[in-house]
C-alpha cells in the first residue's frame, strides 16, 4: 500500500493543479522513486490506449520513454 500511495503522490506532484495532463520522461519519474509495476487499476480508452492508475492519478506510456500523466475527472 505504501508504494501505491507514494506513486500517487509523485504523480500528483508532477501534474500542476491548473493542468489536465502533462508529459514527463520516464527517468524523471524514476528519479522521484516511481515504481511502474504498482498501480490500482487500468483503463482502456476507445483508441485501445491503456492508462494505469494510482487511485485518481493515471499514466499512459508514450513513445521514447515518455509518459502522459492525467487526473481522473470527477463525476
Amino acid at each position: 500500500m505504501n508504494s501505491l500511495l507514494k506513486n500517487r503522490r509523485i504523480l500528483e506532484e508532477c501534474l500542476p493543479a491548473t493542468e489536465e495532463m502533462i508529459k514527463i520522461q520516464q527517468d524523471k519519474l524514476m528519479q522521484k522513486g516511481f515504481v511502474f509495476k504498482y498501480h490500482t487499476h487500468s483503463y482502456t480508452n476507445k483508441k485501445n490506449k491503456i492508462y494505469y492508475f494510482c487511485f485518481d492519478y493515471g499514466f499512459l506510456p508514450l513513445e521514447n520513454q515518455w509518459y502522459l500523466i492525467v487526473r481522473r475527472k470527477e463525476g
